[in-house]
């Protein structure tokens, strides 16, 4: 029962929009209606400014941890439900109930997830997004590539159960397939750059 309950609460705290709501408290405007009408912090950062993108990422990855944490707390630690929990609040966040089910692609929820239950793959991921931004200029690219290659890292590094395994390979196709637009722009040579400040 207490597993059912943490997966609940793991997909309504996924399902909070902060850049939504951040954009409308700091700026009055929705974010959805500028860029590329997405939630996550890229989008937020894009057309809202600095401050706005940097928390949203940080409280985004940090409904991810939290939601895993709860679940870890409810259930003993099981690998099973944190595993569970980790993809719920994902769905949450790419699912929003607040928001008609319309939300982001889960890359900072996915993030704050498995940062409490694979921290070490995700470290390594993390270095390979950052170095295929700094060299491509696209935040998009360099989600995609850590997605795809995360859960073969977790896989050969941890040997977790294979309920962590399995995963860890949903949740990196998940987000593969939340960037499928991305990855239609990138081939076509017009998806946006990245840059610190706002268009």
């Amino acid at each position: 029962m207490l597993g059912l309950v943490s997966l609940v609460i793991a997909y309504l705290l996924g399902a909070i929009p902060f850049g939504f709501l951040l954009v409308k408290f700091t700026k009055g405007t929705d974010v959805r209606a500028s860029g590329s009408g997405n939630i996550g912090a890229t989008n937020v950062l894009r057309t809202s400014g600095k401050a706005e993108g940097i928390a949203t990422l940080l409280l985004d990855i940090a409904k991810g941890f939290f939601a895993v944490w709860i679940a870890a707390k409810l259930t003993d630690d099981s690998s099973l439900w944190t595993s569970l929990a980790a993809l719920a609040v994902m769905a949450g966040h790419a699912f929003p109930v607040f928001l008609q089910f319309k939300g982001g692609k889960a890359v900072a929820s996915f993030i704050g997830a498995f940062l409490y239950l694979t921290p070490l793959p995700l470290a390594i991921a993390l270095l390979l997004f950052v170095a295929v931004v700094a060299r491509t200029k696209h935040i998009s690219a360099g989600s995609i590539l850590a997605a795809g290659t995360f859960p073969f890292g977790v896989w050969m590094i941890l040997h977790p159960p294979v309920e962590v395994t399995l995963a860890a390979f949903i949740a990196g196709a998940f987000v593969v397939y939340r960037h499928s637009s991305n990855i239609q722009r990138l081939r076509a040579g017009t998806e946006n750059v990245f840059a610190w400040k706002k268009s």
